[in-house]
């Protein structure tokens, strides 16, 4: 595999972005790939917007990914997957928590949360897989679990073993949150 993979994680701060950039990154590391994590961009207190580029082939050279360069885009939240559709590729994937947080300009009442976000990315030819991560989250033990949901749905559309993926969030989670988190990646993937 010549050609370099690109995957923006982008959602609000404090839901777990970086974890699940790290066990993205601990799965292609584990299967030999080069990669690069970017470090997460924008505001990471709770309620900024935060992107993370996760980059991987024989042979990454920059951790940035443009515009029209991302495979997927996986969304923690409705209106940050809106907010990044320009860097998807032509026939790339988004992958979503149907969850809607409201932003800052929502909550003072300045603005107003877009409706049906999911038809309008749609109906601009995007392939767009919205689950309801909160829920499964929640059936896995914990509303924390929603990054690891996320990968589990993610992980359908990449060519690794859930075990690889399991030995990942093995090597990541601490061990009292291990089963929960083993959980919530096999809700997603199903």
């Amino acid at each position: 595999m010549d050609d370099v993979k690109n995957i923006m994680i982008v959602g609000v701060g404090g839901q777990g972005a970086l974890l699940a950039s790290k066990t993205l990154g601990q799965v292609l590391l584990d299967a030999g790939y080069d990669v690069k994590v970017s470090e997460v961009h924008g505001m990471s207190q709770r309620g900024g917007s935060v992107v993370t580029y996760v980059r991987y082939g024989k042979k990454v050279y920059s951790p940035v990914i443009d515009k029209g360069e991302a495979d997927f885009i996986v969304s923690f939240e409705m209106l940050e997957a809106a907010r990044y559709t320009q860097f998807l590729k032509k026939d790339g994937q988004i992958v979503v928590n149907t969850q809607e947080i409201d932003p800052m300009p929502v909550i003072t009442g300045a603005a107003e949360y877009p409706k049906d976000l999911k038809e309008q990315m749609k109906s601009k030819g995007i392939k767009v897989d919205a689950i309801d991560c909160l829920t499964l989250a929640e059936q896995a033990g914990s509303s924390k679990c929603v990054n690891i949901v996320l990968m589990g749905r993610l992980s359908k559309y990449m060519d690794f073993s859930d075990e690889a993926w399991l030995t990942a969030i093995e090597k990541l989670v601490k061990p009292q949150f291990l089963e929960m988190n083993k959980k919530a990646f096999a809700l997603g993937r199903a």
